[in-house]
């Protein structure tokens, strides 16, 4: 048994097909075929259940795939201690983000990161709060950024920032009128949510369930573009994050954004981390970096000139 075999026993039960878990690894799939049935031999037990569509594992080999899967991050956090090591600031560093938040945060953060570790190769991970979660879990990230709660005993959390939300609703909406609004104001209105999945969709509807507000019924959005865009149709409100609505995000006419009053409702953002991870004090360093951000980028009532010249144009 090998590292190597480990790795093409990992592949095929990513891809669940032969072709394409050799092509993942850069053999040619007689070989990857050949060693699969080497590992059997070696182990004695029936790892892939072979039929003429499917690769299926047999439940013994996706326990040892699991296995394996833990076997090849603790290599690779042996490499990554011996980089860090060398060159604390170079290497490459796997970041899982979810949707709602990696294009409005992203613009704002990477250039700071580049100017602070000019040679760190950043890849970027965009997936929902779940299947970022499960990458790390699996080693195939190094850190996520997340909105808490996160509940994993085995994952650091280091917090970044609050992130104030803002109402979005249509310029000829009754509630356009308000300079600012308290929360039970949402009572009894309808808001435009994000589908199943998005933890963005939980949060404004935690803020729905104490504002005495409600969901509107018939349509549920795939990503905050398209409750922006039906926010100008005229279809309804939403609530949207601060970052949101700030620069480089284009101003979107027909769209009057207005800020709560007393404690707005928000969502706190953190990093996570494997607590195994090697690369824990550098990530420290990495999350202090994003958690510089500008006050007036995350705090809906801050006198910030971006949000000003947007309810100008609203009003065009």
């Amino acid at each position: 048994m090998n590292l190597r075999d480990l790795r093409y026993l990992v592949s095929l039960a990513e891809h669940r097909h032969f072709g394409r878990a050799a092509e993942a690894t850069f053999v040619s799939q007689p070989t990857l075929s050949t060693q699969i049935r080497k590992l059997e031999e070696e182990l004695g037990v029936a790892l892939v259940e072979r039929t003429p569509r499917k690769v299926l594992l047999t439940e013994v080999g996706r326990e040892i795939a699991q296995r394996a899967r833990e076997v090849l991050n603790e290599v690779e956090q042996i490499r990554a201690i011996a980089r860090r090591t060398l060159d604390p600031e170079s290497g490459t560093v796997r970041l899982g983000i979810f949707p709602t938040l990696g294009p409005y945060l992203l613009p704002h953060v990477v250039p700071r990161i580049r100017e602070g570790f000019p040679r760190l190769e950043l890849l970027l991970t965009e997936e929902k709060t779940e299947v970022v979660l499960r990458l790390l879990r699996e080693g195939r990230l190094d850190a996520g950024i997340l909105a808490l709660p996160i509940h994993d005993d085995q994952l650091h959390q280091e917090f970044l920032f609050e992130e104030d939300f803002v109402l979005a609703v249509p310029e000829t909406h009754p509630l356009a009128k308000h300079a600012s609004l308290e929360l039970d104001e949402l009572a009894d209105q309808n808001l435009l949510l994000l589908e199943d999945g998005h933890c963005l969709r939980d949060q404004a509807l935690e803020v729905c369930h104490l504002a005495g507000a409600n969901e509107r019924s018939g349509f549920r959005a795939t990503s905050l573009e398209t409750l922006r865009q039906m926010v100008a149709a005229g279809v309804g409100i939403t609530l949207l994050p601060s970052l949101a609505v700030q620069p480089p995000i284009a101003p979107s006419a027909n769209v009057h954004l207005v800020p709560f009053r007393g404690d707005p409702p928000s969502r706190r953002i953190a990093m996570v981390w494997r607590k195994s991870s090697a690369l824990g004090a550098f990530l420290e360093r990495l999350a202090g970096v994003i958690r510089s951000l500008p006050r007036e980028l995350l705090d809906a009532r801050a006198p910030a000139p971006a949000r000003k010249q947007r309810r100008t144009t609203a009003h065009r």
